[in-house]
């Protein structure tokens, strides 16, 4: 049990798991905004342009609506909590809009992202950089090289 224990920690704490939390967590924030924008900006609009169309509150009745329904038999969210069966194919027409629109932004920071990362490395590559020094032994070769030629050359170094 300990060693699950300690395996779990180690997992859990990794940095991936973490950047995936977090992840996790500011899509979901995220996805409440992309909602707001889609119902309180685009719709209105969409619904001003068609006029006056709320798709919101689009849907066909399959169910028959009980007896003791005390709601609106025109509004949606009444039907739904009376539990008719209805298909509301206005509020799918918002979700598919919520996910056209995050799919759009996702795919802008990650063109962005990629962008950024391009000119990073296209700057690394521009960088001069300086040669590494020889290694010892061939910093030594060239000592002895040089010793034998001034040796040999009367002391003379011609180099």
């Amino acid at each position: 049990m300990a060693q699950f224990i300690q395996e779990f920690k180690q997992f859990a704490i990794k940095g991936n798991v973490m950047d995936l939390a977090v992840g996790v967590i500011i899509g979901g924030a995220f996805s409440t905004i992309v909602n707001s924008v889609v119902k309180d900006l685009i719709m209105p609009v969409i619904g001003a342009v068609t006029g006056g169309l709320d798709f919101s509150n689009k849907f066909i009745r399959i169910g028959h609506v009980p007896a003791t329904f005390r709601g609106n038999p025109d509004s949606y969210k009444d039907l739904q909590a009376a539990g008719v069966a209805v298909f509301g194919y206005g509020a799918f027409i918002t979700v598919v809009l919520n996910f056209l629109i995050l799919a759009v932004i996702v795919f802008l920071l990650v063109k962005a992202v990629n962008e950024l990362r391009r000119l990073d490395a296209h700057k690394v590559e521009q960088t001069p950089v300086a040669p590494a020094p020889p290694p010892e032994d061939i910093l030594l070769l060239r000592e002895i090289r040089d010793a034998l030629k001034r040796s040999d050359d009367g002391g003379v170094d011609r180099t």
